[in-house]
């Protein structure tokens, strides 16, 4: 019950990733608002999770679009009121975006993409930080991705806003420095959700041989599985990260578990955050 007596929003909890992360926050003690656009299948989970809650444990559904201000004021309005704390933000949802060349993709589409990827963390915390400062108490969790850290051919707008997550990321850390809130990105890996039905419908036409092959591969392999993310969910929520900010971290790749006993090694690097490279850094001297 690391999350016992927290109260906790998660975005994009209608399916995938947010579902998951929004049932295990119930397991853990966790009271919860879960937010997605598509109201039946938030009801849905919402019931779905209610049956692990304790009672008094509270579990709340909104319908809302992250890409839209008003709606994302509504929530956190809501969610304060309703609970009269909200410690934990976790900025699930997300979208590819069209997919294919730059100079063929729909501009409409690539904005939407970006609206709902980079605006829609943007707006979340926008939201809830004056109440996290008050209460000199927070975690904020945002969704970011390979996207982020490499170049994405032919998902330029997922690649480039996601990217945009983390930078964003890194600056609200330094923002809330002083307040207690830890403000962290999370590369959940390759997961076998309906982003990856998407790449394979979309076709290497579309997304590129290579791409499309990788799919292909993980499709057949079954991805990495849902619960790596949603354990490094846990644990940035709970206070065992207490004082790591202001980094991405895979929850493949990386050794999360080991953080807390590097907590000063680490806030003293750039380790796990994103960096310009210069060639000395390759162990070149140029003029």
């Amino acid at each position: 019950m690391k999350l016992k007596g927290r109260v906790a929003i998660i975005t994009g909890a209608s399916q995938g990733l947010g579902q998951a992360i929004a049932a295990e926050f119930v397991r853990q003690g966790a009271g919860v608002v879960i937010c997605a656009r598509d109201k039946d299948k938030l009801l849905a989970v919402k019931a779905e999770i209610e049956r692990s809650s304790a009672i008094g444990q509270k579990v709340h559904a909104m319908a809302a679009d992250v890409s839209k201000e008003a709606d994302i004021e509504k929530l956190m309005g809501f969610a304060i009121a309703e609970f009269g704390q909200v410690d934990i933000l976790v900025n699930n949802a997300g979208i590819y975006g069209p997919m294919g060349p730059v100079e063929q993709v729909d501009g409409g589409d690539w904005v939407k993409a970006v609206a709902v990827n980079l605006f829609g963390v943007f707006y979340c915390c926008k939201y809830l930080i004056a109440h996290m400062k008050k209460n000199n108490h927070g975690k904020i969790i945002n969704l970011s991705g390979g996207g982020a850290t490499g170049p994405l051919a032919f998902i330029s707008a997922y690649a480039a806003s996601k990217a945009g997550v983390v930078r964003f990321t890194e600056t609200l850390a330094e923002e809330c420095s002083g307040y207690k809130i830890d403000v962290n990105a999370i590369a959940p890996g390759a997961l076998n959700t309906r982003l990856l039905d998407e790449v394979l419908s979309a076709g290497p036409q579309t997304v590129g041989k290579d791409f499309y092959e990788k799919a292909l591969k993980q499709k057949k392999d079954g991805g990495v599985p849902l619960e790596l993310g949603v354990e490094l969910c846990v644990f940035l929520a709970s206070g065992e990260s207490d004082g790591i900010t202001g980094r991405i971290i895979s929850a493949k790749w990386d050794p999360w578990k080991s953080l807390p006993a590097r907590r000063k090694e680490l806030m003293g690097s750039d380790v796990y955050t994103l960096r310009r490279i210069i060639p000395q850094d390759r162990g070149q001297k140029w003029d």
